[in-house]
């Protein structure tokens, strides 16, 4: 939908909102920005095939227009909507129920979804609503740092389908998908997308943290809509294996650091001379979701070198260079068998090896 043409229904809403009576075409047009009824013939009848599709539009969007005559002695119809069968009746919230909405709005950090909840705060101000400023202290955040985010969400509200490449697990070389897209869900902390996948021709789940590349939206607006009556939490729950196997991680944690992980995980090794662990600062974690893991480990920065699994090195590398890449646009990788700009053999940076902490 054009912009005019939506300023155009928009004016044409609370026209026939305001009025309490029947309102005929040609007053419609007096009233009305967007309508050119002009002088000739044609450019009434332009007019008037322009209304009539405003008015069905209207309809279609389940606004109650009526129609009527505007006085008794008139025969041309007339048109108005009744404010008590489309505004909205005042809005009373309980104590629980408005705190639940300020924290809400204040949750997103993505920067499209924080202007529509701010967006949000100020409708809800201007209803008489008090938002109580929260608890001190008490920040509450949604971390979307996941590229594809913003594009696979916007494409969903503009009804387009995704062309994006898509890794998935336990295979090395990210594959290309087209996707026309039904929705973005959160689920145990990660974000997803569910569409039905034209290559595979059915329903498919991707996780957005293994989305890699540039996320293209294309075709027109609107061809892609969301199947009636699915559950895509429940497609998402249903598609995620639940009993991935345990396997376990080699890392070297630089000393004195990651004492979450040497309380869980203490050193493992024979001593070595005079007396002390030549280990002591490896240790050995299980793990089940690499990407849980590669999330921890990413946070520990230079502090962290992954020795093996080679899985989970690929993927602690895959994310630094990419943070490298959106810090630094020109900066390459680092030689072969190393990440970005020479980091350890994990990737992430040991002292000495690696980027600045």
């Amino acid at each position: 939908m054009s912009k005019r043409k939506l300023e155009r229904l928009l004016n044409l809403t609370l026209c026939l909102m305001a009025t309490s009576r029947y309102l005929t075409v040609r007053e419609v047009a007096e009233l009305v920005d967007g309508y050119e009824p002009g002088n000739t013939a044609d450019s009434e009848i332009a007019f008037r095939r322009m209304f009539e599709r405003d008015k069905e539009e209207l309809r279609e969007l389940g606004v109650p227009l009526e129609t009527g005559t505007p006085r008794t002695y008139d025969e041309e119809i007339g048109y108005r909507i009744p404010r008590r069968d489309y505004a909205l009746p005042d809005l009373h919230l309980d104590a629980d129920e408005v705190a639940a909405l300020g924290l809400a709005a204040r949750l997103w950090s993505s920067a499209s979804l924080a202007t529509a909840s701010a967006g949000a705060l100020r409708k809800l101000r201007a209803a008489g609503i008090d938002l109580q400023a929260g608890p001190a202290g008490l920040e509450p955040r949604v971390d979307v740092t996941e590229p594809a985010f913003d594009p696979c969400l916007a494409a969903v509200r503009e009804g387009r389908a995704v062309r994006f490449r898509y890794r998935r697990p336990g295979v090395a070389a990210a594959m290309e998908r087209e996707v026309e897209p039904w929705g973005v869900v959160s689920w145990r902390g990660r974000w997803y997308l569910v569409g039905f996948d034209r290559g595979r021709e059915g329903t498919r789940v991707f996780r957005l943290g293994r989305v890699e590349g540039t996320v293209t939206a294309f075709g027109p607006a609107g061809a892609v809509s969301r199947p009636e009556g699915i559950d895509l939490t429940a497609v998402v729950e249903s598609a995620e294996p639940r009993d991935l196997p345990e396997q376990q991680a080699r890392l070297r944690l630089r000393p004195g650091t990651g004492w979450a992980l040497r309380r869980a995980y203490p050193p493992q090794g024979p001593a070595g001379d005079g007396g002390t662990r030549d280990t002591d600062d490896e240790i050995v974690v299980s793990f089940r979701d690499v990407e849980r893991l590669a999330d921890q480990l990413v946070g520990l920065g230079a502090d962290v070198e992954v020795l093996g699994p080679d899985e989970v090195r690929a993927v602690v590398r895959r994310r630094l260079q990419a943070a490298l890449a959106a810090h630094e646009p020109n900066a390459g990788a680092g030689p072969a068998g190393t990440g970005p700009a020479g980091a350890g053999p994990a990737g992430t940076g040991l002292a000495g090896t690696g980027p600045t902490e």
